[in-house]
């Protein structure tokens, strides 16, 4: 029995994740379950998996949750800083941080200290902080395990590769909703276009993301710490079916792909049950249906935001934090029309040349910048 504690358990992954837990009651327990603000599925889901904790992050909702879980022994906390209680719970053996944005990072950091295992759904902890993460996790002994598909993918082809060099790792794009598109169509783009991903149903701001690529910038971002590699090994395809998840190739020019169908339970119940593999009842893959697997180079020109990551990425220091910070809030206007789909890379840009650099910098001067960058992305948002 593994004690699981899912850090955004009313969102994409973590509702799938409750799916999976429903699924194998005998293997997994939960102790912890946090949400944002949708009160109404956190309750329904603290009734339905008795965790010790439940966290709503709006104190607004605090109330509402505490009613209707009076008499069932779940202790009840509201506030951004009791999502640090849900992660360091006694028992818990994993945390799954499946939160949006860069609130992941002190409850992952925090997680570790305590020397819980990570299921890492929330690319941002490492985006914004990737050198502290993978050292502090490297001291304490601890496990991160990628829940992303992209990222699991790469990590399931390097189980048994120990000591094997990797030359590069291709991260596979759907190329979402505008793929081909140029410029001028892309001016005009619609939030309720962009979030029409065609392949994977996800929360609004990672398909948003998507849509402008930077969702893949993020990754490989994220790769860099996962797996120990520089900008040069990590490269984007575009990959319209997602069936191949992404592949690893080795020195002797050797590649490893991990495919599936596109089912975000599939990541889920990997790392959940990592280092096992144990059955499911998902549908299964058929190559007769699909007898074309197609391929294309990313167009970072025209998706600017790709290239913006791997500038970010080559530079270090504070610069990743920008342009997440950035990002989450350009994101954030452009769903409530206050900005243009186009729009989103100027102000990123913008706030990557403005920002005080921080070659090396520590937990104060990371949270420091993401607090100065949302500050300007907002003030060139509302120009």
């Amino acid at each position: 029995m593994k004690n699981i504690s899912i850090l955004g358990a009313t969102g994409s992954v973590g509702t799938q994740a409750l799916a999976v837990v429903a699924s194998n009651p005998d293997l997994y327990r939960v102790l912890a379950l946090t949400a944002q603000s949708n009160a109404e599925l956190l309750i329904e889901q603290a009734l339905m998996f008795k965790p010790v904790l439940v966290v709503i992050t709006d104190e607004r909702k605090y109330r509402e949750v505490q009613t209707a879980l009076l008499g069932t022994g779940i202790k009840v906390l509201a506030g951004a800083a009791a999502l640090c209680e849900a992660a360091v719970l006694e028992g818990v053996d994993m945390v799954l941080t499946a939160l949006v944005g860069s609130v992941g990072l002190r409850p992952t950091i925090e997680a570790i200290r305590a020397g819980k295992d990570i299921g890492l759904a929330n690319k941002e902890t490492l985006v914004v902080a990737g050198d502290l993460i993978t050292r502090l996790a490297t001291e304490k002994g601890v496990k991160i395990v990628p829940v992303d598909s992209e990222h699991s993918a790469i990590f399931q082809c390097l189980v048994g590769e120990s000591g094997n060099a990797i030359e590069k790792i291709y991260l596979t794009a759907s190329g979402g909703p505008f793929r081909g598109k140029d410029p001028a169509f892309l001016k005009g783009v619609t939030k309720v276009e962009a979030l029409k991903h065609p392949n994977w149903v996800m929360g609004a701001k990672i398909t948003i993301d998507s849509a402008s690529l930077m969702n893949k910038g993020l990754e490989v971002i994220e790769a860099k710490w996962l797996f120990g590699l520089e900008a040069d090994q990590i490269d984007v395809i575009v990959h319209p079916q997602s069936i191949v998840h992404s592949l690893v190739q080795f020195n002797d020019g050797s590649m490893k792909a991990q495919m599936g169908l596109p089912d975000m339970k599939l990541p889920i119940h990997y790392a959940l049950a990592y280092p096992d593999r144990i059955s499911s009842d998902f549908k299964r893959f058929n190559f007769v249906d699909y007898p074309e697997l197609n391929f294309y180079q990313a167009d970072a020109k025209t998706f600017r935001n790709l290239g913006l990551a791997y500038a970010a990425l080559r530079k270090g220091g504070n610069m990743p934090c920008i342009i997440n910070a950035a990002n989450e809030v350009v994101v954030d206007a452009f769903l409530q029309d206050r900005i243009g789909f186009l729009q989103m890379s100027d102000v990123i840009e913008e706030c990557m040349g403005s920002i005080d650099f921080i070659e090396s910098p520590s937990l104060n001067n990371y949270l420091e910048t993401d607090e100065y960058t949302r500050i300007l992305a907002d003030q060139l948002v509302t120009k």
